[in-house]
C-alpha cells in the first residue's frame, strides 16, 4: 500500500510537467493562483506558487471532480501531512524534508471527524 501512495504522489507532483491545457493564472497577494484543467473542462489541480516555486494548499481533482490529494508545498517542497483519496479509503503521508515518513491509512469519516 505504501509504495502505491508513493506512486500517487509522484503522479501528482508530475502532472504540472505533463499538463497540456494551460493554466489560469491570478494573482493573490504575494502569491499566484495556479488552476490547471482537464480536456473536459473539469479542474485537474489548483494551489499558489510563491517566487516561482509552489506554495501553499494544493488540491488534485479527477476527471469526474472529485478530490484525489490536499497537501501544502513550502518554497517548492512538500510539507507536512498530505491527504490521498481513495475509492475506500483515505491515505495520510507526512512528509519531511520532501521524502515520505510515513503513511496511515484513514477510514474516510476519520477525516470529517477531524474537521
Amino acid at each position: 500500500m505504501k509504495k502505491s501512495v508513493i506512486l500517487a504522489a509522484v503522479l501528482f507532483s508530475g502532472i504540472l510537467a505533463a499538463q497540456e491545457v494551460k493554466p489560469e493564472l491570478e494573482a493573490v497577494g504575494n502569491k499566484v493562483k495556479a488552476t490547471y484543467y482537464y480536456d473536459n473542462g473539469k479542474v485537474q489541480q489548483e494551489g499558489f506558487f510563491k517566487d516561482g516555486k509552489l506554495d501553499g494548499v494544493w488540491v488534485s481533482y479527477d476527471e469526474k471532480g472529485n478530490k484525489k490529494a490536499v497537501g501544502e508545498y513550502t518554497e517548492g517542497v512538500k510539507t507536512g501531512k498530505w491527504i490521498y483519496f481513495n475509492e475506500n479509503n483515505l491515505s495520510e503521508v507526512a512528509y519531511v524534508d520532501n521524502k515520505v515518513s510515513s503513511v496511515k491509512n484513514l477510514q474516510k469519516n476519520a477525516l470529517a471527524n477531524r474537521n
